[in-house]
């Protein structure tokens, strides 16, 4: 069997602490599949630049100078992590057998690589990477992290639990990932659902090299949301469900008050009413903006814009003819203008 041909596939953004590290320690392990011959030699590393405001693509663009094995894709503004992580995905699959993709925090146990593409050799096209424990995470990112899994879980949603996007995908599984063209891809659901052999493999996660997160509270929170309200029409059930128990409670609060009018025990109950509008009123607010959220998904949907504009892409760059094999060169004729390719 021939060794297949691997690309890592690294989303970054502000990375420019952490970005020459791993660069250098993803090429020293592909070396080392390659001498085990796990991997084919042409196998390489792809960074996407996701519209950072540092030096990143700079050090991206001198090391695919440097080492041929490196290439770049630099998006022409920020996209978001999953759009720069869907964007080397699509970009690495016209030349890659199998495509694993990683943070560039370096958080992530690049061995576990190794044990990744032996799977692939067994015949699993999807493997993902699972975390043991989340011992270096605070104490409130743990238990956040614990509860949306269950909640998604609880809603329908098929995720691996304590899986990030530290994966390997064989080309079929990113070419049928492709085919999903909704806007708001939420990929830890996606890939469940393309239904292709997978397994997982478990490892303990590092601290960050260098660097600051790029997942903050508030990118957390919409990160979330965006799954929940990606995947589940089990929140809007859930507010319909409180608005009939609100209606039928509604109804034997007013036959009980109706029976204390006629009895001649009514009492003036200020601080009961103003409780009921105040609580019935938080729950409007909170349905209509549920339901918002699920209308500006349909409204993003429907304008049908692409995900995120590549400004340069290094790994399928068009290389030029050298002018002794050009066959309309003839002596005499002139040389051709070369025309500027634009990823």
């Amino acid at each position: 069997m021939n060794e297949p041909m691997l690309t890592i596939v690294v989303p970054c953004y502000n990375e420019e602490e952490v970005l020459p590290e791993t660069i250098r320690q993803l090429r020293n392990l592909r070396e080392e599949l390659i001498a085990e011959r796990l991997v084919s030699p042409e196998s390489t590393l792809l960074f996407v630049d996701d519209g950072s405001g540092d030096a990143t693509w700079d050090i991206i663009y001198k090391a695919s100078l440097r080492y041929p094995e490196v290439k770049g894709v630099k998006l022409a503004r920020n996209a978001g992590h999953q759009n720069a992580l869907l964007a080397g995905l699509f970009a690495a699959k016209t030349r890659s057998d199998c495509i694993v993709s990683i943070d560039a925090d370096l958080q992530d146990d690049i061995s576990v690589i190794r044990d990744f593409v032996q799977k692939f050799h067994e015949g699993y096209e999807i493997v993902y990477g699972v975390r043991n424990k989340r011992d270096t995470d605070t104490f409130f990112k743990r238990h956040t992290a614990q509860w949306f899994y269950k909640l998604m879980r609880a809603m329908g949603v098929d995720l691996v639990y304590n899986h990030a996007d530290y994966r390997l995908m064989s080309r079929r599984a990113v070419e049928e990932l492709e085919r999903f063209e909704e806007v708001n891809l939420f990929l830890r659901g996606i890939v469940p659902l393309l239904g292709f052999r997978s397994t997982t493999i478990y490892y303990d996660r590092k601290e960050r090299f260098a660097g600051k997160t790029k997942y903050p509270l508030k990118k957390m929170i919409a990160f979330a949301l965006d799954g929940i309200t990606s995947f589940s029409i089990t929140p809007i059930r859930i507010i319909s469900l409180i608005g009939f128990v609100s209606f039928f409670v509604s109804l034997l609060f007013g036959v009980y008050f109706l029976l204390l009018k006629f009895t001649g025990h009514t009492q003036t109950g200020w601080t009961s009413l103003i409780t009921s509008i105040w609580f019935l009123g938080g729950l409007q607010l909170i349905a209509f903006g549920l339901i918002g959220e699920y209308i500006g998904k349909i409204y993003k949907e429907t304008k049908r814009r692409p995900r995120y504009i590549v400004d340069l892409d290094l790994f399928n760059l068009p290389m030029p003819q050298p002018w002794h094999q050009s066959p309309s060169l003839s002596e005499g004729s002139t040389m051709p203008e070369i025309s500027k390719h634009r990823s």
